[in-house]
C-alpha cells in the first residue's frame, strides 16, 4: 500500500482553477471526493505491478494530476517511454502513441485503456497507401508524423513530431520530401522552408485532425477585437492562415513553455482543451480567452478503464506488433532522433 494517499482536498487544490466549457472539466470538492478512491486504488496497483502511467496533455485533468507519472506531447512521452524501467507501460492516449512506446520498448507490456483509441489523423492513411505513394514519388524521402500507426511508420524513412518537423526536414539530406499524413502541417512545413530560402520540394498527403481543422480566422479576429493584449498560441496542425496570424506556433510542450515564460496574461489557445486545463491548473494567474475543442478519442480515457486495464487487461488493451514491422518502424524513430539532434 502507498505510504501516503491523495486526499480530496489535495486533488481539489490541483483542479479547482480548471474551468472549461464542459462539466467534464469542472471540479468541486464533492467531485474530487468521488474521484480520490479510484485514484488511490490505481496508484497502489501501479506500485504492485511495477507499472508507469504516461499521459498526453490532452487527457482529462484528474488523470494527469491524479495518477500520471509522465505528462507531455508525443516527442517527450516517446523519450519517457524509452527511459522508464517499469515492466508495464499504461499509455493514456490513443493507439498510435501506445504503438510508439511498444516500438521503443518491445520487452515491456504496453496497455492503451481508451474505449475509443482511434485518431482521425492517424486513421486517414494506411500502409498500402504509403506504398502506392512511394511508387509515385520514388525520389522523395518520406517523413511521417508521429501521429501514424506502426505499419505506416514502417513504410517511411523518418518519423517527426510537431516539435521537430522543421529541423528534421532541414537536416534530411534530400531536396525531395514527402510529408504525411497531415495536409495542414505539410503546408506549414512547405511555407516555413520557403521562408528559410530552402529550395526543397515538399509534397504532402491530405489527412487532417478534426480538432484542429475546426479553427478559422474568425476565432482570431474576434479575440483580437475583444482582447487586444491576448497572445494567439496555436498548434502546427492548424491551417496556414491560423499559423500566419499567431503569436506563437509549436507543439503542446512548446506552447506551455511559451505561456510560462512570456509576461502576457491572456491567451487564445488553438489546440485541444486538455492543454487549456493544464494552463489553468499550473498558471492560475494566466487567463484563457475564447474557446477550445475537445478530442473525443483522448477524452475516452477514464480512471475506471485505467484501473480495469491494470487489474485484468483484455486483448484490446494490449499493444501487440509484428516484429518485422516493429523493427522497420524503429528505424524511422531512430532516424528522427539522429536528425533532430544534429
Amino acid at each position: 500500500m502507498l505510504k501516503t494517499q491523495m486526499t480530496a482536498q489535495q486533488l481539489y487544490e490541483k483542479l479547482k482553477n480548471v474551468k472549461l466549457g464542459s462539466s467534464v472539466c469542472q471540479y468541486s470538492l464533492k467531485k474530487c471526493e468521488e474521484l480520490v478512491p479510484l485514484i488511490n486504488e490505481i496508484n497502489e496497483l501501479k506500485e504492485e505491478k511495477n507499472a508507469v502511467i504516461l499521459a498526453h496533455s490532452y487527457i482529462s485533468p484528474e488523470i494527469i494530476y491524479g495518477v500520471s507519472d509522465f505528462v507531455g506531447d508525443s516527442y517527450k512521452l516517446s523519450r519517457d517511454a524509452l527511459a522508464t524501467s517499469a515492466s508495464t507501460i499504461v499509455f493514456v492516449a490513443v493507439r498510435f502513441m501506445g504503438e510508439t512506446a511498444k516500438i521503443l520498448n518491445p520487452e515491456k507490456e504496453v496497455l492503451v485503456p481508451a474505449v475509443m483509441d482511434g485518431c482521425s489523423l492517424a486513421d486517414s492513411i494506411d500502409a498500402q497507401t504509403v506504398r502506392d505513394l512511394r511508387r509515385r514519388y520514388p525520389q522523395h524521402t518520406f517523413l511521417c508524423y508521429v501521429n501514424t500507426r506502426a505499419d505506416v511508420k514502417a513504410e517511411c524513412d523518418v518519423t517527426v513530431t510537431s516539435a521537430n518537423v522543421y529541423k528534421v526536414a532541414q537536416n534530411v539530406p534530400n531536396d525531395k520530401i514527402y510529408f504525411l499524413p497531415d495536409k495542414f502541417m505539410g503546408q506549414n512545413l512547405k511555407n516555413h522552408m520557403e521562408r528559410q530560402g530552402s529550395k526543397k520540394d515538399i509534397q504532402f498527403y491530405s489527412g487532417t485532425c478534426y480538432v484542429h481543422e475546426e479553427y478559422g480566422m474568425d476565432d482570431i479576429l474576434k479575440i483580437r477585437l475583444e482582447y487586444p493584449e491576448a497572445k494567439i498560441v496555436s498548434h502546427p496542425e492548424c491551417n496556414s492562415t491560423i499559423i500566419d496570424n499567431s503569436d506563437f506556433v509549436g507543439s503542446t510542450e512548446q506552447m506551455l513553455g511559451f505561456m510560462r515564460q512570456t509576461a502576457s496574461k491572456q491567451f487564445l489557445m488553438l489546440t485541444e482543451c486538455g492543454l487549456s486545463a493544464r494552463l489553468q491548473s499550473e498558471f492560475p494567474d494566466k487567463q484563457l480567452v475564447g474557446s477550445c475543442t475537445m478530442c473525443k478519442f483522448m477524452k475516452s480515457n477514464t480512471l475506471g478503464d485505467i484501473l480495469r486495464a491494470l487489474k485484468a487487461p483484455v486483448e484490446r488493451d494490449r499493444v501487440l506488433l509484428d516484429e518485422a514491422i516493429r523493427r522497420r518502424a524503429l528505424k524511422t524513430i531512430e532516424a528522427m532522433f539522429l536528425y533532430a539532434e544534429k
